[in-house]
């Protein structure tokens, strides 16, 4: 058994260094074996691998990490976990730990080629993190996440249930929930449940070239959910209401349709179909 996923331990770690779990950073740490066996399995690590850890927090993710990549680049925000760290990974000789807010690292001078991302994510960092790797340079092979169970449901959704994360993460990945996570799993234990999300970046719509005017379109189609598509596209864009009636029909939409219901291939669509150039002055 990892020492690192025993409560008690962890209490009596906190206690010797007079800290706290910091509950601004999201600090709830994982002492669930079978969900640390699980997100390990998910990430496929292989002995040639580069593995991204975000948020080590005490170490325990990362020394399962250690243990089966080549390298592995620790980025830890709360300076308070360093001398933690330190010493749970004191005869580890693959792991760099580096103090720094991964939001604003100079990531590609810290990264060369190919890497995984695998991490316990705070619940307050998940969809800035996933914005921030899947518009790297150069993306990930693989990412997998522990995170809040509704936030990995929203990702995999389907038409019916879309939103603008899940619009966001599927026009550039494959994603899929693994295996859900209960709260009880963490110390200290968060008021919601979590579960492990493996995103698997790729090109997928290599037609959306201008991302800014594409996701401009999918916003204020969002804005209000409760409205039909055409209104808010009609009220968002300042278009006429003849003619974003015409754009649907193009790409064979109802009016009537809500933005929850489109496909990813619905949305590519109305990109590749706006009659008009972007300008940011109109929104």
């Amino acid at each position: 058994m990892n020492q690192l996923t025993n409560p008690q331990f962890i209490k009596d770690l906190f206690r010797h260094y007079q800290i706290a779990p910091k509950q601004y950073l999201g600090q709830n740490f994982l002492v669930d074996e079978i969900a640390l066996d699980d997100i390990i399995r998910a990430a496929d690590i292989k002995a040639t691998d580069l593995v991204v850890e975000v948020g080590p927090g005490l170490g325990v993710l990362t020394q399962e990490i250690s243990i089966r990549a080549g390298s592995v680049l620790a980025v830890e925000k709360d300076r308070t976990m360093l001398d933690i760290l330190d010493i749970n990974l004191k005869d580890v000789k693959n792991v760099n730990v580096t103090n720094q807010d991964i939001l604003r690292m100079d990531f590609s001078r810290e990264v060369k080629g190919k890497y995984k991302v695998v991490a316990n994510i705070p619940y307050y960092l998940t969809s800035h993190l996933f914005k921030y790797f899947l518009e790297q340079p150069h993306k990930p092979e693989l990412m997998v996440f522990l995170v809040q169970k509704e936030v990995a449901e929203r990702i995999v959704a389907k038409p019916g249930e879309m939103s603008v994360l899940a619009v966001s993460i599927q026009l550039d990945a494959d994603a899929e929930v693994l295996a859900e996570v209960g709260r009880q799993s963490f110390w200290p234990s968060p008021k919601v449940d979590s579960a492990i999300i493996r995103i698997t970046p790729r090109v997928k719509f290599p037609e959306v070239v201008d991302r800014k005017q594409f996701f401009r379109i999918v916003k204020v189609a969002f804005v209000a959910k409760r409205k039909q598509l055409h209104n808010n596209l009609t009220t968002g864009l300042h278009m006429a209401p003849l003619e974003v009636g015409q754009w649907l029909a193009q790409n064979g939409i109802d009016p009537k349709t809500r933005a929850q219901d489109l496909t990813m291939d619905q949305w590519v669509g109305l990109y590749r179909t706006f009659p008009y150039h972007y300008q940011s002055s109109t929104i």
